[in-house]
């Protein structure tokens, strides 16, 4: 989630001139969910209004659409939603094309996608103010297309190379 209170980060400022960044404090925000492609540097995000199995469930049929050819395996959390009973068939019927994986508890360093969102949050959100989700939401995008511009960058910034 990225919300609209305003992320403070380290920055630069002339002497006597700290620079201020107002807030609402309302604690709203945009709801994001998004795949990473190891191999090509790719990266999929899709907002939602809430985060819930039905949500994730569709999600998953995006993705599925997105890469219509071989076999997907996603690097999850164990949030709740990721095990949920709605997904259980939709996920036994795809068995053969789409396979999760959970990642211990405690361990979002080993998921690459986190990578890509603290990325987004520093680029999008840090010392920034948004008077509207929307912008967020606008600023988000701009960064997603950008940043789908060049793979490689994603690639040398995120990923491994064995």
């Amino acid at each position: 989630m990225i919300r609209d209170y305003q992320a403070i980060q380290c920055s630069w400022f002339l002497k006597g001139k700290q620079r201020l960044i107002p807030t609402y404090g309302q604690h709203r925000g945009a709801k994001l969910l998004g795949t990473l492609n190891y191999e090509t540097g790719e990266v999929f995000v899709a907002e939602a209004h809430r985060y819930d199995a039905k949500v994730f469930l569709e999600f998953l049929k995006l993705v599925l659409l997105k890469y219509p050819d071989g076999k997907i395996v996603m690097i999850l959390d164990n949030a709740r939603i990721h095990h949920a009973k709605l997904i259980q068939p939709f996920l036994e019927e795809n068995k053969a094309r789409l396979q999760l994986v959970f990642l211990p508890p405690y361990s979002p360093e080993l998921n690459l996608v986190e990578g890509f969102w603290k990325w987004m949050k520093e680029t999008v959100i840090n010392n920034v103010f948004y008077a509207k989700v929307q912008d967020i939401l606008l600023n988000v995008r701009k960064f997603v297309v950008d940043i789908g511009r060049n793979p490689d960058t994603v690639i040398n910034r995120l990923c491994l190379r064995m």
